[in-house]
């Protein structure tokens, strides 16, 4: 009963509140000079393509790379100008390193321009060789890797097998690059069709083998755009065991430290993915990216041609708003905050200028009643049951962000 009411409760919020507004206007000055966000840089390009991807993209052509990354720097100056401060960066995609000399740059801009004490980065296992990663000392801390499963059955369905390379292949390329940066992520799936127990649990066994830094467990998020393709792929098989899934993950990575309700980790102060729970404020840069300042979402343009005309008038590229309510902030930021692992009520309040405890009263009682929550010494915790409920959550919040993306890539 909670499963299934946490994913209606969530997509019911996402279709009212997601209210799109066609906009010329640009993020405001008017924002807090003293206070610091996180910067998202989106590099929307690949060699290829995976069927269950529905982030927004382009096929890869080292022409339009060089321009984009250019606009790219250049849409950066135009955030300096604004006067943000930040001291995070993390560059998603696409695969950024498509382009390794043009992300360099871009990076190196960042830390410029910004006081950037932090940098993650993803990328595919194309782009992952020593001599590759060793330009990136000291420029990135957090490499994520997408390799999703280590089953050559499963590669093969989801177009992987022949573009990244078999099992052995993908060990091998994990192997070598241990040290070369601070943290090594590796992305993992659950709950893909045909997939068993004992797969997940091979998979599981051989990246503890590995000793990677962090592991971070998706369960698969299949959206309007995508499931067809992954029908065809799977011959429309489906998987329902998410949560026995997910039980499985959490015992067999019980000794590992929890960064957020998917990303498991050797350290306590790893970075983890989900840079949305650390920062509940942040700009996104590029094509198609995503800022969220006070109790408004911005949308970059997609199209590239767009967004180099913008960037070229020294305007942000945005095209769409959609403002929140104080009320719907509220729990935009508690499921942030939970999903991450915990929640200071106290810190929480004075942050927000609320009282969360009276704002979310029936909210926080039914959660606790269903073993989702637990409240000790002002602070708020997921149970074992509450960080499934997180992954369920998150999921949808997902879903309804590529929602945003299929409406607007036309506009």
């Amino acid at each position: 009963m909670a499963i299934f009411s946490a994913k209606q409760i969530m997509e019911k919020s996402l279709s009212s509140n997601l209210n799109l507004t066609m906009t010329k206007d640009s993020i405001p000055n008017n924002i807090n000079k003293n206070k610091t966000y996180l910067l998202y840089i989106h590099v929307p390009f690949c060699d290829t393509f995976c069927p269950y991807c529905s982030f927004h993209k382009f096929k890869y052509d080292q022409q339009s790379s060089i321009k984009y990354f250019k606009n790219l720097r250049n849409e950066m100056l135009i955030v300096k100008e604004k006067g943000f401060k930040f001291d995070s960066l993390y560059i998603g995609g696409g695969t950024p390193f498509t382009n390794e000399d043009e992300l360099k740059v871009t990076i190196e801009l960042a830390k410029k321009l910004f006081n950037i004490v932090e940098v993650s980065c993803e990328t595919d296992p194309n782009h992952i060789k020593p001599s590759t990663l060793v330009k990136f000392d000291g420029l990135i801390d957090r490499l994520s890797i997408g390799v999703q499963t280590f089953n050559d059955e499963i590669l093969k369905r989801f177009s992987r097998y022949k573009k990244f390379g078999s099992s052995e292949v993908l060990k091998e390329k994990l192997s070598k690059i241990q040290g070369i940066l601070p943290v090594i992520n590796v992305d993992l799936m659950f709950n893909i069709p045909m997939q068993t127990k004992e797969m997940l649990l091979n998979d599981l066994n051989i990246i503890k083998k590995l000793d990677i830094d962090q592991i971070t467990m998706y369960p698969l998020m299949t959206s309007n755009v995508t499931k067809n393709n992954m029908k065809k792929n799977f011959n429309y098989q489906k998987n329902s065991e998410e949560y026995e899934y997910y039980q499985l993950i959490q015992n067999e990575l019980r000794n590992y430290n929890k960064n957020n309700a998917w990303t498991f980790s050797k350290d306590t102060a790893l970075m983890s993915d989900e840079y949305i729970g650390n920062h509940s404020e942040y700009i996104g840069i590029g094509s198609g990216a995503f800022s969220f300042i006070e109790n408004t979402l911005y949308i970059n343009t997609f199209d590239l041609e767009q967004y180099e005309n913008l960037i070229n008038n020294k305007s942000q590229a945005t095209i769409a708003q959609c403002s929140f309510s104080l009320e719907n902030k509220i729990k935009y930021q508690f499921l942030t905050s939970f999903f991450n692992g915990s929640l200071d009520i106290s810190t929480f309040d004075k942050s927000l200028d609320t009282d969360i405890k009276k704002i979310l009263k029936k909210e926080l009682y039914l959660m606790e009643k269903l073993n989702i929550l637990n409240i000790k010494n002002n602070i708020i915790y997921p149970t074992e049951f509450g960080d499934y409920i997180n992954i369920v959550l998150m999921s949808k919040f997902y879903s309804g962000i590529d929602k945003i993306r299929s409406i607007l890539k036309d506009r």
